[in-house]
Protein backbone atom coordinates (compact mmCIF):
# COMPACT_ATOMS: atom_id res chain seq x y z
CA UNK A 1 0.00 0.00 0.00
CA UNK A 2 0.93 3.41 -0.82
CA UNK A 3 0.07 6.80 0.46
CA UNK A 4 -0.06 10.54 -0.10
CA UNK A 5 0.02 13.38 2.42
CA UNK A 6 -0.51 17.11 1.69
CA UNK A 7 -3.48 19.43 1.90
CA UNK A 8 -5.30 20.05 0.22
CA UNK A 9 -5.10 16.53 -1.85
CA UNK A 10 -8.70 16.04 -3.37
CA UNK A 11 -7.36 17.81 -6.69
CA UNK A 12 -3.99 15.61 -6.77
CA UNK A 13 -3.63 13.32 -10.05
CA UNK A 14 -1.33 11.16 -7.84
CA UNK A 15 -4.27 8.77 -7.06
CA UNK A 16 -5.39 8.14 -10.12
CA UNK A 17 -2.33 7.90 -12.44
CA UNK A 18 -0.27 5.48 -9.25
CA UNK A 19 -3.77 3.17 -9.12
CA UNK A 20 -3.64 3.15 -13.13
CA UNK A 21 0.53 2.00 -13.27
CA UNK A 22 0.10 -0.65 -10.29
CA UNK A 23 -3.21 -2.10 -12.36
CA UNK A 24 -1.26 -2.35 -15.36
CA UNK A 25 1.99 -4.11 -14.10
CA UNK A 26 -0.42 -6.15 -12.00
CA UNK A 27 1.03 -5.12 -8.47
CA UNK A 28 -1.31 -5.94 -6.13
CA UNK A 29 -1.22 -1.88 -4.24
CA UNK A 30 -3.91 0.27 -3.35
CA UNK A 31 -3.03 4.19 -3.01
CA UNK A 32 -4.63 6.49 -1.21
CA UNK A 33 -5.03 10.11 0.01
CA UNK A 34 -4.54 11.77 3.27
CA UNK A 35 -5.63 15.22 3.77
CA UNK A 36 -3.05 16.14 6.61
CA UNK A 37 -2.96 19.82 7.37
CA UNK A 38 -0.19 21.70 7.47
CA UNK A 39 2.73 21.11 10.94
CA UNK A 40 1.17 17.15 11.60
CA UNK A 41 3.33 15.69 8.90
CA UNK A 42 5.25 14.29 11.68
CA UNK A 43 2.24 12.61 13.08
CA UNK A 44 1.55 11.45 9.80
CA UNK A 45 5.08 9.36 9.69
CA UNK A 46 4.45 7.96 12.81
CA UNK A 47 1.09 6.43 11.25
CA UNK A 48 3.17 5.01 8.03
CA UNK A 49 5.59 2.97 10.58
CA UNK A 50 2.29 1.50 12.25
CA UNK A 51 -0.18 0.94 9.59
CA UNK A 52 1.94 -1.13 6.55
CA UNK A 53 2.13 1.27 4.48
CA UNK A 54 5.33 0.72 1.93
CA UNK A 55 5.88 3.85 0.02
CA UNK A 56 4.92 7.46 0.72
CA UNK A 57 4.12 10.37 -1.66
CA UNK A 58 4.58 13.95 0.16
CA UNK A 59 2.76 17.36 -1.11
CA UNK A 60 2.59 21.01 -0.12
CA UNK A 61 2.87 21.83 2.45
CA UNK A 62 4.70 18.69 4.08
CA UNK A 63 7.71 18.41 1.52
CA UNK A 64 10.53 20.49 3.97
CA UNK A 65 9.47 19.21 7.41
CA UNK A 66 9.26 15.20 6.36
CA UNK A 67 12.53 15.85 5.79
CA UNK A 68 13.20 16.94 9.39
CA UNK A 69 11.60 13.67 10.01
CA UNK A 70 12.40 10.65 8.13
CA UNK A 71 15.60 8.50 9.41
CA UNK A 72 17.47 8.96 6.85
CA UNK A 73 17.80 11.23 3.02
CA UNK A 74 19.07 10.56 -0.45
CA UNK A 75 21.34 12.92 -1.87
CA UNK A 76 18.71 14.56 -4.23
CA UNK A 77 16.41 15.53 -0.82
CA UNK A 78 19.42 15.99 1.35
CA UNK A 79 20.43 18.79 -1.27
CA UNK A 80 16.88 20.20 -1.33
CA UNK A 81 16.32 19.79 1.94
CA UNK A 82 12.51 18.90 0.61
CA UNK A 83 10.73 15.61 0.49
CA UNK A 84 8.44 14.06 -1.97
CA UNK A 85 8.95 10.37 -1.56
CA UNK A 86 9.41 8.16 1.20
CA UNK A 87 10.53 4.59 1.35
CA UNK A 88 9.50 2.54 4.19
CA UNK A 89 12.25 -0.32 4.51
CA UNK A 90 12.72 -3.11 7.41
CA UNK A 91 12.19 -2.23 10.89
CA UNK A 92 9.97 0.94 9.77
CA UNK A 93 13.31 3.49 8.78
CA UNK A 94 12.05 6.02 6.79
CA UNK A 95 14.23 7.11 3.87
CA UNK A 96 13.47 10.47 1.86
CA UNK A 97 14.18 11.00 -1.42
CA UNK A 98 13.23 13.70 -4.04
CA UNK A 99 11.88 12.80 -7.23
CA UNK A 100 10.65 16.35 -8.74
CA UNK A 101 13.44 17.74 -10.66
CA UNK A 102 14.72 14.11 -11.87
CA UNK A 103 11.19 13.76 -13.58
CA UNK A 104 11.51 17.22 -14.92
CA UNK A 105 15.22 15.51 -16.18
CA UNK A 106 13.52 12.16 -17.33
CA UNK A 107 10.65 13.92 -19.14
CA UNK A 108 12.95 15.52 -21.26
CA UNK A 109 15.30 12.78 -22.14
CA UNK A 110 12.11 10.56 -22.68
CA UNK A 111 11.31 13.34 -25.70
CA UNK A 112 14.47 12.68 -26.98
CA UNK A 113 16.16 16.26 -25.24
CA UNK A 114 19.77 16.18 -24.80
CA UNK A 115 20.05 17.93 -21.73
CA UNK A 116 23.72 18.07 -21.38
CA UNK A 117 25.22 21.30 -22.18
CA UNK A 118 21.62 22.99 -22.74
CA UNK A 119 21.72 26.36 -21.73
CA UNK A 120 18.04 27.25 -19.62
CA UNK A 121 16.05 29.88 -18.22
CA UNK A 122 13.88 28.89 -15.19
CA UNK A 123 11.20 31.25 -13.84
CA UNK A 124 10.14 31.62 -10.46
CA UNK A 125 12.33 30.45 -7.57
CA UNK A 126 10.03 28.56 -5.20
CA UNK A 127 10.81 24.53 -4.57
CA UNK A 128 9.40 23.61 -8.59
CA UNK A 129 12.47 25.83 -9.78
CA UNK A 130 14.57 24.55 -7.03
CA UNK A 131 14.18 21.04 -8.09
CA UNK A 132 14.31 21.66 -11.40
CA UNK A 133 17.86 23.75 -11.08
CA UNK A 134 19.31 21.09 -8.64
CA UNK A 135 18.66 18.31 -11.20
CA UNK A 136 19.18 20.21 -14.82
CA UNK A 137 22.25 20.59 -12.89
CA UNK A 138 23.33 17.44 -12.07
CA UNK A 139 22.49 16.21 -15.66
CA UNK A 140 25.08 18.33 -17.23
CA UNK A 141 22.91 21.63 -18.53
CA UNK A 142 25.04 24.39 -19.62
CA UNK A 143 24.43 27.69 -18.26
CA UNK A 144 21.39 28.35 -16.28
CA UNK A 145 19.65 31.50 -15.65
CA UNK A 146 17.32 31.62 -12.61
CA UNK A 147 14.67 34.68 -13.13
CA UNK A 148 12.88 36.01 -10.20
CA UNK A 149 11.01 39.35 -8.87
CA UNK A 150 12.86 38.38 -5.55
CA UNK A 151 16.48 38.82 -5.61
CA UNK A 152 16.77 36.91 -2.16
CA UNK A 153 14.62 33.84 -3.12
CA UNK A 154 16.44 33.66 -6.78
CA UNK A 155 20.05 33.71 -4.99
CA UNK A 156 19.07 30.72 -2.79
CA UNK A 157 18.09 28.65 -6.00
CA UNK A 158 21.59 29.78 -7.76
CA UNK A 159 23.32 28.38 -4.40
CA UNK A 160 21.81 24.81 -5.70
CA UNK A 161 23.88 24.92 -8.50
CA UNK A 162 27.01 26.92 -7.99
CA UNK A 163 28.34 25.41 -11.46
CA UNK A 164 26.11 26.17 -13.53
CA UNK A 165 23.32 28.41 -12.44
CA UNK A 166 23.12 32.69 -12.25
CA UNK A 167 20.60 34.78 -11.10
CA UNK A 168 18.93 37.85 -12.99
CA UNK A 169 16.23 39.70 -12.21
CA UNK A 170 12.83 39.45 -13.99
CA UNK A 171 12.88 42.39 -15.27
CA UNK A 172 15.70 42.27 -17.41
CA UNK A 173 14.43 38.92 -18.34
CA UNK A 174 14.05 39.21 -22.50
CA UNK A 175 17.91 39.26 -23.60
CA UNK A 176 18.02 36.13 -21.61
CA UNK A 177 14.86 34.50 -22.27
CA UNK A 178 15.47 35.07 -26.12
CA UNK A 179 19.65 33.52 -25.41
CA UNK A 180 18.39 30.52 -23.92
CA UNK A 181 17.81 27.13 -25.64
CA UNK A 182 15.56 25.82 -22.68
CA UNK A 183 12.44 27.89 -20.95
CA UNK A 184 10.62 26.76 -17.58
CA UNK A 185 7.88 28.27 -16.29
CA UNK A 186 8.54 27.41 -12.96
CA UNK A 187 5.43 29.73 -11.16
CA UNK A 188 2.09 28.94 -10.72
CA UNK A 189 1.26 31.52 -13.45
CA UNK A 190 -1.85 29.77 -15.54
CA UNK A 191 -2.51 27.38 -13.36
CA UNK A 192 -6.34 26.66 -12.85
CA UNK A 193 -7.14 28.30 -15.99
CA UNK A 194 -9.87 25.94 -17.58
CA UNK A 195 -10.86 27.79 -20.21
CA UNK A 196 -14.96 27.01 -21.38
CA UNK A 197 -15.93 28.87 -24.67
CA UNK A 198 -13.69 31.17 -25.42
CA UNK A 199 -10.99 33.32 -24.21
CA UNK A 200 -10.47 36.10 -21.75
CA UNK A 201 -7.32 38.11 -20.37
CA UNK A 202 -6.77 36.14 -17.09
CA UNK A 203 -6.76 33.30 -19.62
CA UNK A 204 -4.84 34.41 -21.76
CA UNK A 205 -1.88 35.22 -18.23
CA UNK A 206 1.39 34.76 -19.42
CA UNK A 207 4.85 34.56 -17.46
CA UNK A 208 6.97 36.13 -19.92
CA UNK A 209 6.59 38.79 -23.03
CA UNK A 210 5.36 36.59 -25.87
CA UNK A 211 7.71 38.69 -28.16
CA UNK A 212 10.74 36.50 -26.79
CA UNK A 213 9.92 33.24 -28.36
CA UNK A 214 10.97 31.22 -31.32
CA UNK A 215 11.69 28.31 -33.41
CA UNK A 216 14.63 27.64 -31.40
CA UNK A 217 13.35 27.31 -27.89
CA UNK A 218 12.65 24.60 -25.81
CA UNK A 219 9.53 25.46 -23.48
CA UNK A 220 8.49 23.65 -20.85
CA UNK A 221 5.27 24.44 -18.30
CA UNK A 222 5.20 22.79 -15.44
CA UNK A 223 1.70 23.61 -14.80
CA UNK A 224 -0.89 20.73 -16.16
CA UNK A 225 -4.18 22.38 -15.09
CA UNK A 226 -4.71 23.13 -17.69
CA UNK A 227 -2.62 21.06 -19.56
CA UNK A 228 -2.21 23.40 -22.68
CA UNK A 229 -1.36 26.74 -21.30
CA UNK A 230 -1.20 29.98 -22.72
CA UNK A 231 2.39 29.91 -22.33
CA UNK A 232 2.41 26.58 -24.62
CA UNK A 233 0.14 28.44 -27.15
CA UNK A 234 2.18 31.33 -27.92
CA UNK A 235 5.44 29.41 -27.92
CA UNK A 236 3.77 26.56 -30.52
CA UNK A 237 2.77 29.62 -32.83
CA UNK A 238 6.05 31.37 -32.86
CA UNK A 239 7.24 27.67 -33.75
CA UNK A 240 9.28 26.81 -30.19
CA UNK A 241 8.51 22.68 -29.70
CA UNK A 242 6.68 22.79 -26.10
CA UNK A 243 6.58 20.34 -23.15
CA UNK A 244 3.38 20.43 -21.02
CA UNK A 245 3.00 19.87 -17.15
CA UNK A 246 2.12 16.07 -17.28
CA UNK A 247 5.80 15.47 -17.79
CA UNK A 248 7.49 16.11 -14.83
CA UNK A 249 4.30 14.56 -12.85
CA UNK A 250 4.11 11.75 -14.37
CA UNK A 251 7.76 11.04 -14.56
CA UNK A 252 8.55 12.03 -10.93
CA UNK A 253 5.20 9.40 -10.29
CA UNK A 254 7.32 6.47 -12.11
CA UNK A 255 10.28 7.12 -10.18
CA UNK A 256 8.47 7.10 -7.09
CA UNK A 257 7.35 3.60 -7.82
CA UNK A 258 10.57 2.43 -9.20
CA UNK A 259 12.19 3.13 -5.67
CA UNK A 260 9.08 1.19 -4.12
CA UNK A 261 8.77 -1.37 -5.96
CA UNK A 262 12.25 -1.48 -7.99
CA UNK A 263 10.96 -1.72 -10.80
CA UNK A 264 9.98 1.00 -13.77
CA UNK A 265 6.13 1.23 -14.55
CA UNK A 266 4.34 1.86 -17.74
CA UNK A 267 5.05 5.90 -17.92
CA UNK A 268 2.56 5.70 -20.91
CA UNK A 269 -0.30 4.17 -18.67
CA UNK A 270 0.50 6.78 -16.24
CA UNK A 271 -0.09 9.96 -18.93
CA UNK A 272 -2.67 8.30 -20.07
CA UNK A 273 -4.71 8.26 -16.88
CA UNK A 274 -3.73 11.32 -16.36
CA UNK A 275 -5.18 12.65 -19.51
CA UNK A 276 -8.49 10.81 -18.47
CA UNK A 277 -8.50 12.24 -15.47
CA UNK A 278 -8.21 15.94 -16.66
CA UNK A 279 -10.74 15.47 -19.61
CA UNK A 280 -13.36 14.55 -17.15
CA UNK A 281 -12.44 17.66 -14.63
CA UNK A 282 -13.15 19.78 -17.40
CA UNK A 283 -16.29 18.31 -18.77
CA UNK A 284 -17.93 18.69 -15.57
CA UNK A 285 -16.88 22.11 -15.40
CA UNK A 286 -18.32 22.58 -18.84
CA UNK A 287 -21.49 20.70 -18.09
CA UNK A 288 -21.90 22.86 -14.69
CA UNK A 289 -21.46 25.94 -16.06
CA UNK A 290 -24.26 25.25 -19.22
Amino acid sequence: MAALIGSPVAHSLSPVIHRAAFAAAGVDWSYVAFDVPAGRSLLALDAVRNLGISGLSVTTPHKDQVADGVDSLAPSAAVLHSVNTVVVQAGGRLVGHNTDGAGFVSSLVAAGVDVAGLSAAVLGAGPAARSVVSALDSAGAGRITVLNRTADKAAAVVALAPRSAVARPAARAGETLAGAELIVNATSIGFGRIEVGGTGSAAAELPLDPAVLHAGHLVADLVYHPLDTALLRAARAAGARTFDGLGMLVHQAALQQHLWLGHRPDVGVMRAAAEAELARRAANVASSDE
